[in-house]
Order: structure tokens, then C-alpha cells, then sequence
């Protein structure tokens, strides 16, 4: 990626996707999709995307859609992409959440977290901010696994 200068206009986007992070129902989905929501197999992550009478299922649905429609505006030029890397990791957290399962989950939905990953494959600072979080997040769901099956 070529280093280039991002604009006001980028910066204005930046924030104003930061602003949209801080609505309550926003704040509120995003704790339980980054905190609460560890599927373990392909099956317990469609036991809520599959269902609308979950409550989550409208949480599951803000959150993705949210941060793919960010991932949109990188790619097709809205947003500089070194800038939304540098200020945003929570999508690539999210990408790396279901890394695992990925694949499962494409085979029914194919185009589950597809802007991101593709801005993943495209800039290679998305890239780098990914294989990141991807290794702290590896740690991290080994610690929940123990916590889950703990007895009570």
C-alpha cells in the first residue's frame, strides 16, 4: 500500500464512525458481541443468527453490518485504508472471533465478514493489524474454552 496522506474528509469519516460506536444500543451490542459471544462450533453461532426471536440475533446483525459497511468505504476509496487501520481494530477482532469456524459458516453464508477479509487481503496494514489481534484472540478463546468447561 502506497503511504499517502489521509484527508480531512477521511478524518471526518474516521470520526464519525467513532461517534456511531458510542450510540447506547450500539455500545451495548458490541459488549456482548466482543465480550459474551464465543461460539465454540459452527452450530452454536447459527443458534443466533438463525433465529430472530433471539435478542442477540439484532445485536449480531448491528455489529456486522456496521463494521462491514466500514470495511465497504475502505475499499472503495471513501476512507483512507492506513487511517481506518490505525483507528479500528475491532473489526479485525471480530474476523478473527469466528476464525475458526469461518469456513463452516461460509458454507452457508458466503459472504459472512467478506469486506473485511477482503480488506485483510487487499492492504497489507489490515493485514499486519489482523495477524495480531488473530494471535492475542488465540490465547484469549483458550482461556473461555477452560472457563466454559469448568464444573459449576
Amino acid at each position: 500500500m502506497e503511504r499517502m496522506l489521509a484527508t480531512p474528509a477521511d478524518a471526518e469519516i474516521v470520526l464519525k464512525l467513532y461517534q456511531l460506536r458510542t450510540e447506547p444500543v450500539m455500545r451495548e451490542a458490541r459488549a456482548w458481541m466482543t465480550g459474551e459471544f464465543w461460539p465454540n462450533t459452527a452450530d452454536d453461532f447459527f443458534k443466533v443468527i438463525s433465529n430472530p426471536a433471539d435478542p442477540h440475533n439484532a445485536f449480531f446483525r448491528q455489529v456486522i453490518t456496521y463494521w462491514e459497511m466500514a470495511a465497504a468505504m475502505v475499499l472503495h476509496g471513501a476512507v483512507s485504508a492506513e487511517l481506518f487501520v490505525d483507528s479500528n481494530a475491532e473489526g479485525f477482532f471480530l474476523l478473527a472471533k469466528f476464525s475458526h469456524i469461518l469456513d463452516e459458516i461460509r458454507q452457508k453464508n458466503p459472504t459472512f465478514m467478506i469486506k473485511t477479509s477482503e480488506l485483510v487481503n487487499r492492504f497489507t496494514a489490515a493485514s499486519v493489524r489482523y495477524e495480531g489481534v488473530l494471535k492475542a484472540l488465540e490465547s484469549r478463546r483458550q482461556s473461555i474454552q477452560v472457563i466454559q468447561s469448568a464444573p459449576a
